[in-house]
């Protein structure tokens, strides 16, 4: 310890601009007699922002050997030298703790160091430190994104230290502390119990908003140790959603507070004026019930001054910009301040404040005032008041001689006095005198024109007094509730003290008097809880320490609230009718004189009406001028009995309500917690006159009220720092932000743990952080943390005095852990230089070894080379010798084959020519006798054609004149109207030929149509027989396959197999035969129906053309349209007996592998059977044409289907086509079905319908509750059938009660389905809930496409029952219609809260998997960080000490929980559009709470760890491509940029660059956060403070979307997207035979 200021130690430089400035020591000289007391060290330090600078500075050796033995003797304020003698410099920290979150944890706890941290953190736009208990903040004045829900719930039962310092982790802690509490009052010695948050600090430092923060995080916040089904997390922008109504009011009292209290100063846009205490009151449940608020020295001189710059309270400015014109003209207002003496004090550059709009705060103003009760006619009787004191401004009163006068014209008089109800000349006379009351008379004297200003404006300040006090009761009574309902429930409360801090001007009087004794009030507690907490840990703990002695600042309370103090003297002058603020100033300094009071109180050297006190911040001088009337600042008892009587109403109820809370304070046995900053004015007594309170009495009761209450509760405190004058955001000025550290106390806190033990380790991060300091023959498996410590420390610190070892924690004295750094620091150079040693011998002799084996292969290489040049050349000559060969034997056999070629060619030639020339003659003489033969024939057939096209001319023109003579006797003809008639006579002689030939044809189809169903019914017979013969036939062949068989059995069999066979060919004959016949007849009837069309043709031509008789022509014509109707009569009548379809591939549907009838033929029925009837047939009736209806010429296809064996094989039940069972029905002789003879299952149905109790019990307990559903597999994925049969015997039955026209046992029945699916469904919890979820979503979507299919039909009028052949129907279609509509949202909400609540709870589940899986889990092998829950050095020595605690979850875990989610949807037939959406929002869960939880854990942002979550993000890559789900990936894009920015470069801008352009998905915040936080491994160098502070530059404080968290839906589902409906071809009557549903099951098998 000797050589803490050894070369190279890091230390600070003061500098008269920026306080402090970094340097290192570069050389130290000791003096060669240590002992001498004029011995001297001379110390060089350099400059680190530049090395060629250096200072020396020069110091007695004692000094030096002091801070050696005492590191802690000035660490916080460092003794001022003697002359000519430099001050020894503080020392700084390690880079490990320069920025450290907590400046008790700095080893060098020095001013420096302190506002180092500070600023570092700063700069980094990390506005929050702690220090100790205390957390300091500093304004950033700037929009931050930390705020927000997603924050809130980050800190949500998060220990304070697990997160980054925030007025968040303050809040939490209190809540935490309040939860533990047993509700009875009070706090127990855990801290446990009732709460306060002291929130302090000088104006302009954010004190409103931080408490404004608190507040909403109250409100915000989830209990977490309730687990409710469903939390109350707010959207952005959205806070007060799901808020109950005492936390929205809690929240409206802000800007109410605000509006009236608060007003722009030259410090602070949003100055509080006033002290308050907000007391959030909780039940036994932890809800908030209600709340409460006490105010305290409101600053009423503002009303009626203000400085330069400055503005009047809010709510003036407000009513001038947001008062509707009208309103604003009936109170006499105008829009300019500047009219009003009251608002233009601060003169014209106090208004507007930049970026306020004052318009749309009245609006809120308003809103917040609606929210606690207040009426709009009473918020206007508000404002009339406020206007009224703006007219009270503007009296003027001017000076005659010594009176004060004021006219009588004076319209803002007039205006005042007409708004406040009171009498012009009363008020007039009472301003301007005044009257003095003795045993004998009453005198009454004049004012001057000042006295007369005062009374004018204590009229004001008491006016606007006892309004915002009655606002604070009015508050109260609506936090409270209806009869403080919420104080009867109220069992624990926190509480937050927004309170002005430490004041100190050019010019303070009596409101920094008060200000600055209430926080030597505060201070005091403050000082006497650290050290209490102090204590209590050092003895917890059991180690060895002397208590210590602390500077208290009772003296100086005693001069100002003890016996003959400041305030005492203070009350007595007021009371004097003739006191003077010179007066209590004499007063002061004689009476003050004793030698403990002159430490505090002090007389300034010039000024005689002044005094001094030395605070525990700074001495500070107030002046006397003003104290006494500030003091009394009553109203005098003329005006006050004037407002009395007013005759606004309003006035008078805020009057009474102000000084009837002033009796009740002022009571003896008042209850303190009442106390609530009364307004001033008289107190009435009953008998006799009681003397008036004055307002520092009044102080003193609110704050003695104030300390009872924060003396009986936990505190937490917040310090908030204004970090420049200015208001510059991110600018931080050092010799301010330090004055204010000392004022508020933080150096202080610093200064008392300095002088015990600051810097506590528990054992394992201790063990963690230098078990390299021993030898590692020292690790032991057996040995535990504690031991391994204490083995460590007797090793490193060989003085006890400088640690204590506790029982759970280590404790240092200030400087320690620096000096364990150091030594860290030396061990692992020297560790690596060894390996680094090893390495380097290693390699060399690597590179020896790869030389010799290099050299040996070159060698033989060689060698190798030159045998094979050998052997080429021997190889060579070989090759030669054969090539010579070989190319003499080739030139031989070529002269050889050239000299046959020739020859050979020779011949050829001269044989082709021969046979050439004889070819020659042969085509000669062919050709000559062909061209004879064709010139005969052409000559032939010429004389031909010349005579025929004579003969056609003559025929020709003699038809020609036969056709002329016809025409001439038409025209003839069609001149007379008997022939008209005659062939009209004719048309109808003919229409009813052809009607009795349609009869008749019609006669002879309904005899073949008898045939048909005889020769079906014989092939019946025959097939029948023909299955017998064939099983004979079968047996009869396997016996012949045996040798024993008889042969004639055989043949026998034989004989009747062909038999057999040919009966089917003919029977097959006769049916072609009868359809032959049947498709002869249709053709003459289309040849009939053509023959009409053609005559009616020829009669419609000839119509057109006559135009002499129109009447007879319209006759004709009505004659047609009949005889049209009846072909058409005719045409429907042969397409219903004929019952002509198209057929129609039915496509395949998820009620059966085989299919069913498509939908779109079953909705288009009319298409392909026209009716008569109003309403046309639909699927849900039982008597439309399927397949007891098959027409003829779909007989080919059912023999052939019977010839298959497929018979027996029934179809899937339709709701329109229920099966026959092969059963034909008969029809009628308009081709409609005949009445079954089986006329008792209607009634069955009926009864099975009507019996609601067994029904009910067997859908709802058989088919929901007790149901087995089948296990999701994708090996042996279960039927559709097996699925959905549920939803198609709930379809079913409500189905056959719409039939039967039971509309309202329907609507009931389909009620309590759906509720019992709901409530079956929510049942299950966890994972439970997958496979019955997905099941019945599944099968609520079928049941929906069901219902869907019935609206569509509804809409085009089909509905049950309108099928019947009589057009009659059982049902009231309106009613019908609005059951549809009601069934089909109830089954949609039904779907979604099915999916809702399946997603929560598998959210839920997920939940608490992603963090420990995903982000802790370290599955990659070499890699492996000692961040985080896994220990580096726990690993290495493993044993009971290394035992690691593993994950509650890893990877495999979350991938199973995917892989049963994607099997139940895949087997159950979920849509495709629903896989992806449950899928997608899983995944985005994942990415979301990992990607939160890694960016707010600062010690798991590295690249290791990095590594770890890619490789873990790999896998559920790859379950993504196995699944085919690559988009979903995008879901984790947040997450993987996050890991990509952790493993990237960092060390300079262009690497920043890069970083994000590669990172584009981030925000500038996020990267922000994660660079700030990036954990330096020891090898790495740390991302200088430059590249930190141009990261931080580029968030942008006007962005609204940037945000630190992503938004995580875990108590929340995303919206669901229907799927659309299914197409269901008709309805499974399917029932498992397992199934215990007897009266489903005789209902099923009724209806198919």
């Amino acid at each position: 310890m000797s050589s803490i200021y050894s070369k190279g130690t890091r230390v600070w430089l003061p500098d008269p601009h920026t306080g402090w400035v970094a340097g290192t020591v570069s050389s130290i000289t000791l003096p060669q007699d240590e002992s001498s007391s004029s011995s001297e060290v001379s110390l060089t330090v350099t400059y680190d922002s530049d090395t060629s600078n250096t200072k020396t500075l020069k110091f007695p050796y004692s000094v030096l050997a002091a801070a050696i033995a005492d590191s802690a003797a000035a660490n916080i304020q460092p003794s001022s030298p003697p002359p000519g003698q430099d001050q020894l410099p503080p020392l700084r920290n390690p880079p490990l703790l320069e920025s450290s979150e907590d400046l008790a944890s700095l080893s060098n706890l020095n001013e420096p160091s302190v506002l180092h941290a500070i600023a570092t953190r700063y700069s980094r736009h990390l506005p929050y430190t702690y220090s100790g208990i205390v957390l300091v903040a500093l304004n950033p004045f700037s929009p931050l994104a930390i705020y927000g829900p997603e924050i809130i719930q980050a800190y949500s039962g998060r220990k304070k230290g697990e997160l980054e310092p925030h007025l968040f982790a303050i809040a939490e802690e209190a809540l935490d502390c309040m939860r533990r509490g047993s509700g009875g009052g009070g706090t127990d010695p855990t801290g446990a119990g009732d709460q306060t948050i002291v929130v302090s600090g000088e104006s302009g430092a954010g004190k409103t908003v931080s408490a404004k923060f608190i507040l909403r995080y109250f409100a915000s916040v989830d209990d977490p140790s309730k687990q409710s089904a469903g939390g109350r997390r707010r959207e952005i922008g959205g806070e007060d959603d799901g808020m109950s109504e005492v936390e929205k009011q809690i929240l409206a009292s802000n800007p109410i507070m605000e509006a009236f209290g608060n007003a722009k100063t030259t410090r602070n846009d949003n100055s509080s004026r006033f002290g308050k205490y907000i007391e959030i009151l909780f039940d036994q449940k932890h809800d908030i019930v209600g709340a409460r608020i006490r105010t305290y020295l409101l600053e009423r001189s503002r009303l009626v001054y203000q400085p330069d710059s400055e503005r009047n309270y809010h709510i003036f400015y407000q009513l001038l910009s947001g008062a509707p014109s009208k309103e604003r003209k009936d109170l006499s207002l105008s829009s300019n301040p500047s009219d009003f003496a009251y608002m233009a004090g601060g003169g014209p550059n106090s208004t507007p404040i930049p970026g306020v709009d004052d318009s749309k705060e009245f609006r809120e103003t308003q809103n917040a005032l609606s929210t606690v009760g207040i009426s709009v006619e009473k918020q206007w009787s508000i404002f009339r008041l406020l206007a009224a004191l703006l007219h009270i401004g503007n009296i003027k009163i001017t000076q005659a001689r010594t009176d004060a006068v004021l006219a009588d014209e004076d319209p803002a008089l007039a205006l005042a006095t007409n708004l406040l109800g009171l009498p012009l000349a009363e008020f007039k006379k009472w301003t301007v005198k005044k009257q003095l009351i003795t045993r004998s008379e009453k005198i009454v004297t004049n004012l001057g024109s000042a006295q007369a200003m005062v009374v004018r404006d204590s009229v004001a300040k008491f006016i606007y007094t006892c309004l915002f006090d009655w606002l604070v009761g009015v508050v109260n009574e609506s936090l409270l509730g209806e009869g403080g309902e919420g104080a009867k429930k109220a069992t624990k409360f926190i509480g937050v003290l927004d309170i002005y801090g430490f004041e100190h001007f050019k010019k303070n009087s009596f409101e920094q008097f008060c200000i600055n004794w209430a926080n030597e009030k505060l201070q005091q507690e403050f000082n006497a809880h650290v050290f209490k907490l102090e204590q209590e840990e050092y003895v917890r703990e059991e180690i060895n320490w002397t208590f210590i002695e602390f500077a208290d600042n009772q003296a100086c309370i005693d001069v100002i609230e003890g016996k003959m103090g400041i305030l005492t003297l203070l009350d007595e002058e007021s009371r004097l009718p003739a006191g003077a603020d010179a007066s209590f100033a004499n007063k002061l300094h004689q009476q003050l004189t004793k030698p403990e009071q002159k430490e505090v109180f002090k007389k300034p050297r010039f000024n005689q009406n002044a005094f001094t006190i030395t605070h525990y911040a700074h001495d500070v001088t107030y002046d006397v001028d003003g104290f006494i009337d500030k003091n009394r600042d009553t109203v005098p008892d003329e005006h006050l009995a004037l407002l009395q009587n007013s005759s606004n109403e309003f006035l008078k109820e805020v009057l009474d309500a102000s000084l009837s809370a002033a009796n009740t304070a002022k009571q003896p046995n008042g209850d303190a917690k009442s106390a609530a900053g009364p307004g001033p004015g008289p107190i009435k007594k009953v008998g006799a006159a009681v003397k008036k309170p004055t307002l520092g009495s009044i102080f003193k009761h609110s704050l003695i009220s104030l300390m009872d209450t924060i003396n009986n509760t936990n505190v937490h405190y917040i310090r908030c720092i204004k970090p420049n004058e200015a208001k510059k955001a991110w600018e931080l000025e050092p010799q301010q932000v330090l004055s204010q550290l000392r004022a508020c106390g933080v150096l202080e806190t610093i200064r008392i743990s300095c002088a015990g033990y600051p810097s506590r380790w528990t054992f394992e991060e201790f063990a963690e952080r230098y078990y390299m300091l021993v030898s590692s023959k020292e690790w032991s498996s057996n040995t535990d943390y504690r031991g391994l410590c204490s083995l460590i420390l007797q090793k490193t610190l060989k003085d006890e005095d400088k640690y204590q070892i506790g029982l759970t924690k280590i404790f240092f004295r200030a400087g320690m852990l620096a000096f364990l750094e150091s030594l860290r620091t030396q061990r692992l150079n020297e560790l690596v230089t060894l390996v680094q040693k090893n390495v380097r011998r290693r390699i060399a002799y690597k590179h020896y070894q790869t030389l010799r084996i290099s050299t040996i292969k070159i060698q033989s290489w060689y060698r190798g080379i030159l045998a094979r040049r050998f052997v080429e050349e021997k190889k060579r000559e070989s090759a030669a010798i054969k090539i010579q060969r070989v190319a003499r034997g080739y030139l031989a056999r070529k002269a050889y084959k050239d000299t046959r070629d020739a020859v050979i060619k020779i011949q050829a030639v001269v044989r082709g020519h021969q046979a050439r020339k004889r070819a020659l003659e042969e085509r000669t003489s062919s050709a000559v006798l062909r061209l004879q033969s064709l010139f005969r024939g052409l000559a032939v057939r010429r004389n031909y054609l010349a005579q025929l096209r004579k003969v056609v001319v003559l025929q020709s023109q003699w038809r020609r004149k036969m056709a002329v003579r016809e025409l001439r006797g038409l025209k003839a003809e069609a001149k007379s109207a008997s022939k008209f008639k005659e062939i009209s006579y004719q048309l109808e002689n003919k229409v009813v030929e052809l009607t009795q030939n349609l009869q008749k044809r019609t006669a002879d189809n309904k005899e073949l149509s008898s045939k048909i169903r005889a020769l079906e019914s014989q092939i019946e017979g025959w097939q029948s027989k023909h299955d017998e013969l064939a099983t004979k036939a079968k047996g009869h062949e396997a016996e012949l396959a045996k040798p024993s068989v008889p042969l004639s059995q055989f043949e026998e069999a034989l004989a009747a197999k062909i038999e057999t066979d040919n009966k089917l060919k003919e029977v097959a004959q006769r049916v072609s035969e009868q359809e032959r016949e049947i498709q002869r007849l249709t053709e003459d009837l289309s040849a009939q129906a053509a023959e009409m069309e053609e005559k009616q043709y020829t009669i419609d031509h000839a119509v057109a053309k006559n135009v002499e008789d129109q009447n007879t022509i319209a006759g004709l014509r009505a004659e047609l349209a009949s005889t049209k109707e009846q072909i058409s009569r005719h045409n429907t009548l042969n397409a219903l007996t004929k019952n002509e379809r198209v057929n129609r591939e039915p496509p395949t549907s998820p009620t059966g592998p085989h299919g069913l009838r498509a939908l779109q033929e079953l909705t288009n029925v009319d298409n392909r059977q026209p009716s008569t009837s109003r309403r046309r047939n639909r699927r849900h009736s039982t008597t439309g044409t399927g397949p007891a209806g098959s027409h003829a010429r779909n007989l080919s296809d059912e023999i052939s289907a019977l010839k298959k064996n497929n018979v027996n094989n029934p179809r899937a039940v339709s709701v329109m086509f229920p099966p026959t069972n092969g059963q034909i029905r008969p029809r009628d002789s308009s081709g409609l079905p005949l009445p079954s003879v089986m006329d008792n299952t209607s009634d069955e149905i009926v009864r099975l319908l009507e019996d609601d109790s067994p029904l009910d019990d067997d859908v709802i307990q058989g088919l929901i509750y007790q149901l087995k559903i089948p296990q999701p597999s994708l090996h042996n994925t279960p039927l559709a059938k097996e699925v959905i049969f549920p939803a198609h015997l709930i379809s079913l039955v409500s189905n056959e009660m719409w039939k039967q026209g039971m509309i309202g046992e329907s609507e009931r029945f389909l009620a309590n389905v759906m509720q019992a699916i709901q409530q079956h469904v929510i049942s299950f919890k966890g994972e439970d809930i997958i496979i019955p979820g997905v099941f019945w979503l599944s099968n609520v979507q079928e049941i929906l496409s069901f219902i869907c299919i019935a609206e569509q039909d509804a809409a085009q009028g089909y509905g049950p029952g309108f099928d019947a052949a009589d057009g009659s129907s059982n049902i009231d279609f309106e009613t019908y219609e609005r059951l549809i509509g009601i069934v089909k949202h109830d089954l949609d909400s039904l779907e979604y809260n099915i999916y809702f609540s399946t997603m929560l709870e598998i959210k839920k589940k997920l939940t608490k998997m992603v963090i420990p899986a995903l982000i802790e889990s370290q599955s990659l092998p070499g890699f492996i960080t000692a961040d985080g829950s896994g220990r580096m050095f726990s690993r290495i020595i493993g044993g009971a000490m290394g035992a690691n605690n593993q994950p509650t979850a890893t990877m495999d875990d979350i991938l199973n929980l995917l892989n049963k989610v994607w099997k139940c949807l895949k087997s159950y037939y979920m849509e495709e559009s629903v896989m992806q959406q449950v899928v997608t929002e899983l995944l985005k869960l994942i990415g979301q709470i990992a990607f939160n939880d890694l960016i707010m854990r600062r010690n798991f942002c590295s690249w290791k760890r990095a590594m770890q979550i890619q490789y873990n993000i790999t896998r559920i890559e790859e379950w993504c491509k196995s699944h085919d789900m690559p988009e979903g990936l995008l879901q984790l894009e947040h997450l993987m940029q996050a890991t990509k920015l952790l493993q990237l470069k960092k060390a300079t801008m262009g690497d920043i660059e890069i970083l994000f352009d590669v990172c584009w998905i981030l925000s500038p915040s996020q990267i922000q956060k994660l660079i700030s936080q990036y954990h330096n491994a020891d090898y790495e160098a740390p991302i200088s403070n430059e590249i930190l502070k141009a990261v931080a530059a580029r968030v942008k404080p006007d962005d609204k979307s940037d945000h630190l968290l992503l938004t995580p839906e875990t108590d929340e589902v995303g919206p669901y997207q229907l799927p659309p409906p299914r197409e269901i071809a008709g309805l499974e009557t399917y029932v498992p035979a397992w199934l215990n549903v007897p009266t489903i099951r005789r209902l099923a098998m009724h209806v198919s």
